[in-house]
């Protein structure tokens, strides 16, 4: 019965070991990558980026090509008729 006890915590610790070595690093390192993505350091980062890209295109006189802007406003008065529409 010591025999069967020993072997059975003895592979017991081995797949905690091996289940710790390759799913925990994962989770470890997908645990890492969120802490960073929302950490506030990346946050403030990624505001200033979106400013500076606003300016930029405040700055430009056009900032949509014509055949995008001719699509786009295409797409909206199509939106406008179906909502128009009575059912």
């Amino acid at each position: 019965m010591k025999i069967f006890f020993y072997k059975t915590i003895f592979v017991a610790f081995v797949f905690f070991i091996t289940f710790k070595l390759t799913v925990g690093s994962l989770v470890n390192e997908l645990e890492n990558k969120f802490h960073n993505i929302i950490s506030k350091e990346n946050i403030e980062r990624l505001k200033d980026d979106l400013r500076k890209q606003i300016k930029t295109a405040n700055e430009k006189d056009r900032f949509i090509n014509k055949e995008d802007s001719e699509l786009i406003n295409a797409f909206i008065n199509k939106i406008k008729k179906d909502l128009n529409k009575k059912n």
